[in-house]
């Protein structure tokens, strides 16, 4: 039977970065167990394929506002390990990284594979092995100390600590060997999507964006800011992404079928209307139509005032009050009823998972099982976009790994 000093389960970034600093830290033996034949996908595909490493934020405070669940009781434990430490570590492995205006931190080769070889890199200088299509059913722990794995081949593995890195959903029961040990799970349900809208009127205007826009579900306070997207499908981009995390439970209890409201002026109704009256007195002979406002594309604005029944050759100083309110209307309430969502890109992320509470959230072990432990996205937090959760997932998988390893001595 195979042994080791620490057993990883999972292949993803808090996998690899929770064995590293496992072997780092002095463990003879460490093994990530993958259930598939592929590690490091999520990092491979993250950011377009140029891997939104993490978030420029000074100080932890910054950090937890940006997750929707767990990130006010991970402030200590980013105070150990933040973007910024995340930031050094892979700048000591020479692997240059750049901010970029909204805050995200990439390669500067704007190209994930950097990241991905630098943790293979670091794995294979420690020792780490990998193995794949090993897939865990059940994990036991052993009178004298230490755990029994048995894999669904049949095959049984022993493990003095164990780490569990398995990511939101998986495929062999979801969490039915963590309940098993008597750890608590908040229900998983998705997180980051965007917005399915099927009889959009907007369709035939996908690719086009507004920069600063905002989309709110009427009756609740989930809302967010952001640029907004139009899809063949629906809408897209940071403030609908942002808002499915936020909003992920309640979205899930109500089947994904909701209105929205988006403003695409990105400014409030008094604003919107003072300018639209400042057009009628300053410019009266312009038509409507063709001078687009708030730097919104053309033919957006065209879509706009079609809406509002504006015709092609109404000038401003023609524009009837009912429908110079139409107009207002649609450019800071626009209406559309959303049935379902979208995996945003490949980057699928989970609300819910092992409770915090049933962590220590310095060394990130089991308060129940000890010598068990947890990182990344099994455990109930998630982040919005922008590195967040890859931040989550370096932080604990830092502090699951190094303790880890020191608990051996």
């Amino acid at each position: 039977m195979e042994s080791y000093d620490i057993v990883v389960i999972g292949g993803g970034a808090a996998g690899f970065f929770a064995a590293i600093h496992a072997a780092n830290a002095s463990a003879n033996s460490v093994v990530i167990l993958e259930k598939t034949n592929k590690v490091l996908t999520k990092v491979a595909v993250s950011g377009g394929g140029r891997c939104n490493v993490t978030h420029d934020c000074n100080y932890p405070s910054q950090l937890v506002e940006n997750y929707p669940r767990g990130g006010k009781k991970l402030r200590k434990s980013f105070e150990l390990f933040d973007a910024k430490s995340t930031q050094n570590w892979f700048e000591n492995r020479e692997i240059q990284l750049k901010t970029e205006s909204d805050g995200r931190v990439f390669p500067v080769s704007d190209n994930s594979k950097t990241i991905v070889d630098a943790l293979w890199h670091a794995a294979e200088e420690n020792g780490v092995k990998v193995h794949y299509k090993r897939e865990v059913a059940k994990i036991t722990m052993i009178e004298d100390g230490g755990f029994r794995l048995e894999l669904s081949s049949g095959d049984q593995i022993l493990a003095a600590k164990v780490i569990v890195t398995t990511g939101g959903f998986n495929k062999i029961g979801g969490y039915q060997w963590l309940k098993d040990l008597g750890l608590k799970i908040a229900k998983p349900v998705p997180s980051l999507f965007t917005f399915n809208v099927p009889d959009s009127e907007m369709k035939d205007l996908m690719g086009l964006s507004v920069s600063q826009g905002g989309v709110q579900i009427p009756g609740t306070k989930w809302k967010s800011e952001g640029p907004v997207l139009i899809t063949h499908w629906g809408f897209s981009a940071p403030a609908v992404i942002k808002l499915s995390a936020w909003a992920a439970i309640y979205l899930n209890e109500i089947n994904y079928k909701f209105p929205i409201l988006i403003n695409w002026a990105g400014a409030g109704e008094p604003f919107v209307r003072e300018e639209i009256s400042g057009m009628r007195q300053k410019h009266p002979l312009k038509v409507v139509v063709s001078n687009p406002m708030f730097g919104l594309p053309a033919r957006l604005w065209e879509k706009l005032c079609a809406m509002a029944e504006i015709s092609a050759n109404l000038k401003f100083a023609d524009l009837p009050a009912k429908k110079a309110n139409k107009l207002m209307e649609n450019l800071v309430r626009c209406g559309f009823n959303v049935s379902g969502k979208t995996t945003f890109k490949e980057e699928f992320v989970t609300c819910g998972g092992v409770e915090l509470d049933a962590v220590n959230l310095l060394t990130f072990e089991s308060k129940k099982v000890p010598g068990l432990y947890l990182a990344g996205e099994v455990l109930n937090v998630d982040g919005i976009t922008g590195g967040f959760n890859f931040q989550h997932a370096w932080t604990s998988g830092y502090l699951a790994g190094k303790n880890a390893g020191e608990s051996l001595h």
